[in-house]
């Protein structure tokens, strides 16, 4: 589904030029690097404070 979904994106960025402008402008955002650095890092952590806590 996940591949789908990023072909999907990747062929409307290719399609629409100045969307990709659009899209970097919006992820290269501070705010939004760090909710994806949190959600991409949250398994690792959650497994982590699981085993210090057993």
């Amino acid at each position: 589904m996940m591949r789908l979904i990023f072909g999907a994106l990747l062929g409307l960025l290719a399609a629409f030029p100045p969307l990709l402008g659009l899209v970097a402008t919006a992820v290269l955002h501070p705010v939004v690097l760090a909710v994806l650095v949190g959600v991409l890092a949250w398994p690792r952590l959650a497994r982590t404070l699981r085993r210090w806590a057993t």
